[in-house]
C-alpha cells in the first residue's frame, strides 16, 4: 500500500450487521480522525480497540462477527471507544438445545500431490524431527537430568549428526499428589502419551527416582510401547533409578544416563527422513497472547490452511475450552455426527463444573494484554479463536491427555484443553502432534524443545519489531498487502518446509517453554 493509504484512518468491520468496527492504524487514531465512511472520532481509540458505528443507547447489544459481545452499560455516541469497562458481558451459552450435527457443507475437493521429508516410525507415525526425548517420572530427578542432557549434546550428539536434539520431559508431577483420584488419569496418560511422541522415533527412556508414586511400570505398562526391536521382540523399558544401590555419587548417576542414552543415540542416527504425503501431518493449532486482530488476521489465515491441511487428508487439533466455550452452537452444528457434538458438550461440561469448583467462570480467561489489544472479554475472544479451526466438520473429539492415534482419528479434531498456553501445548504434543501452529499478536516468544512451532503475527508493527521471532506476517491481511488465502497458502507450504526439516526462529533460538500438566486431581 502508498503511504498515503497507510496513514488514512481505517477500521475493520466483521460483519454487515455489527455497529462497532476495529481501529486499523498504528498508534491508533487521535480524536477528531475521519474515516472514508464519514464517521469522525469523537475520542482518541487505540489500535485494535472498537469504535461505535452509530449512536448506541444503554443496554444496547454491541455487535461484532454478528454476535453479541456485550450490552452497553451506557449510551455511547457514534465515534466513540467501545472498551470493556462500557459492557456487561453476556451470560454464558446453556448447554442444552444445541444444533447437533446440523451443517452439512459439501465435501471438500482433495489436495493431492504435497509431501514432506519426514521420519517414519514403527507404529506407523512420522516424525517432523528425530530427538531422543528422555522421560522423568518425578519432578525430584530434572535437576539430574538436565545435568546429564547438558553433557549428551555437548559430549555424545556431536556423534550422532542425525539426531535433531536431545531434551528431558521434565515436569512437576510425580509425588506428593493422589495417584488413584480419578482425575490423576488426566497427568498420568499425558506424560505416557508425549513420551511415544511421533518426533522421538519410539526410543523411550525413563530416569526414576526410585521411591516417587507415579513409578515406570505404571506411567509405561506393558504394551503400551510400540515393537522397535527387527526381531519382533518387545524391549524391556529402558529405566536408570537414582536410588539403585549401583549409584555411588552424582557422577555414577550421570554415567548411567549417559550410557543408557548411547544406545538409543544410534539406533535414532540410523534414521533417515523420507518423503511422506502431506496426510501425515499432526498439527496442533493455538493462539496466545491476543489482539483484536487475532480474529481477523492470523486466525482466518491458519483457518485457510486448516481447510488445505484437512482436504490433503492431514489431522488438526484445535483447542481451548474457555476459548470456544461461547460459540459451542457453532461447534456443535458443524460436527460431523450427533455423537461428536455429544462428546463436545461433554467436555464442556466437564470444564464449567471444573471452573465452578475454583468459583470462577470463564471469563477468568481474559488477560490485561488481551484487553489492551483491544479483546474486551471471553466472548469477542472466542468469536476470533474459533476461525482457527476453519470451515470442515469436526471428526472427534479428545478429552485432555488423549492421542489422535489411539482413537484412530484423523481430518480436524477438538482435543479438549485449558487455554494457558504452556498446558495447551504440553496437551497437543500428548495427542501426538508434531507440528505446532502458534498466533499471537500481543507477542510472546513461546517454543516447545519437542515439536517445531511456527508463530504467526497478527499485525505488521509486530512483525516489524519481532522479526527474529515471528515466521508469518499476517498483519498484511488488515493492511491490504495480502489476503487471507494468500496467507493461509504460505503458511501451509511453510508448514511442509518446517516438517521437512526447515528451522523456525524459536528453533534457531533454542527458546522452549516448560511443560506443564494439567492436573485437577488432589495435591497432597
Amino acid at each position: 500500500m502508498s503511504e498515503a493509504a497507510v496513514l488514512e484512518p481505517l477500521f475493520i468491520r466483521m460483519h454487515e450487521a455489527d455497529n462497532v468496527a476495529i481501529v486499523v492504524n498504528d498508534g491508533g487514531l487521535p480524536a477528531g480522525a475521519m474515516f472514508a465512511s464519514g464517521l469522525r472520532l469523537v475520542e482518541p481509540v487505540p489500535q485494535g480497540h472498537k469504535v461505535a458505528l452509530l449512536d448506541l443507547a444503554a443496554g444496547a447489544p454491541v455487535r461484532r462477527y454478528n454476535v453479541v459481545i456485550g450490552h452497553t452499560l451506557r449510551a455511547i455516541p457514534a465515534g466513540a471507544w467501545v472498551h470493556e469497562r462500557l459492557l456487561q458481558m453476556p451470560d454464558a451459552r446453556e448447554l442444552t438445545g444445541l444444533p447437533m450435527a446440523t451443517v452439512k457443507p459439501p465435501a471438500m475437493a482433495p489436495l493431492e500431490g504435497y509431501t514432506f521429508e519426514g521420519y517414519r516410525n514403527a507404529d506407523g507415525s512420522v516424525g517432523s524431527r528425530n530427538i531422543l526425548a528422555i522421560t522423568t517420572t518425578v519432578q525430584c530427578v530434572a535437576g539430574v537430568v538436565d545435568f546429564a542432557v547438558q553433557r549428551i549434546k555437548a559430549e555424545l550428539l556431536p556423534r550422532y549428526p542425525n539426531v535433531d536434539d536431545v531434551v528431558s520431559l521434565e515436569h512437576t508431577y510425580g509425588c506428593g499428589v493422589a495417584i488413584d483420584a480419578p482425575d490423576a488419569i488426566i497427568p498420568i496418560r499425558t506424560l505416557r502419551n508425549i513420551s511415544l511422541n511421533p518426533n522421538f522415533g519410539g526410543e523411550v527412556m525413563v530416569v526414576s527416582l526410585g521411591c516417587e508414586k507415579l513409578q515406570p511400570e505404571r506411567l509405561l505398562p506393558p504394551g503400551v510401547i510400540p515393537i522397535s526391536d527387527q526381531r519382533g521382540v518387545e524391549e524391556k523399558l529402558d529405566v536408570v533409578c537414582l536410588q539403585d544401590d549401583a549409584h555411588v555419587g552424582f557422577m555414577s548417576m550421570i554415567d548411567s544416563v549417559m550410557r543408557q542414552a548411547q544406545p538409543h543415540l544410534e539406533r535414532l542416527n540410523q534414521r533417515r527422513r523420507e518423503t511422506c504425503p502431506a496426510s501425515e501431518l499432526v498439527v496442533g493449532v493455538q493462539c496466545g497472547g491476543s489482539d483484536a486482530f487475532s480474529g481477523v488476521t492470523a486466525n482466518p489465515a491458519v483457518g485457510f490452511a486448516t481447510d488445505l491441511l484437512v482436504r490433503a487428508g492431514a489431522t488438526v487439533m484445535f483447542s481451548e475450552v474457555t476459548e470456544v466455550r461461547d460459540g459451542i452452537d457453532q461447534l456443535t452444528a458443524r460436527a460431523s455426527t450427533p455423537e461428536v457434538a455429544a462428546a463436545m458438550i461433554r467436555e464442556m461440561a466437564w470444564y464449567d463444573n471444573y471452573l465452578q469448583k475454583g468459583m470462577v467462570d470463564r471469563s477468568a480467561n481474559t488477560t490485561p494484554g488481551n484487553k489492551k489489544g483491544g479483546l474486551s472479554n471471553i466472548v469477542e475472544k472466542a468469536m476470533g479463536s474459533i476461525v482457527k479451526s476453519g470451515t470442515a466438520p469436526i471428526s472427534g473429539v479428545l478429552s485432555p491427555g488423549e492421542k489422535v492415534q489411539q482413537k484412530g482419528l484423523t481430518g480436524l479434531v477438538y482435543a479438549a484443553t485449558p487455554a494457558s498456553d504452556f498446558i495447551c501445548g504440553t496437551l497437543q504434543l500428548a495427542a501426538g502432534m508434531n507440528l505446532h501452529i502458534f498466533t499471537t499478536g500481543r507477542g510472546t516468544p513461546y517454543g516447545l524443545a519437542e515439536c517445531p512451532v511456527i508463530k504467526v503475527a497478527t499485525r505488521n508493527d509486530l512483525a516489524r519489531r519481532w522479526h527474529d521471532l515471528m515466521d508469518v506476517n499476517a498483519g498484511r491481511i488488515a493492511s491490504g498487502e495480502a489476503s487471507i488465502e494468500d496467507v493461509g497458502w504460505e503458511l501451509f507450504k511453510l508448514m511442509l518446509d518446517v516438517a521437512s526439516g526447515k528451522k523456525t526462529w524459536a528453533e534457531h533460538w533454542k527458546l522452549h517453554n516448560a511443560l506443564v500438566l494439567f492436573n485437577p486431581a488432589p495435591v497432597t
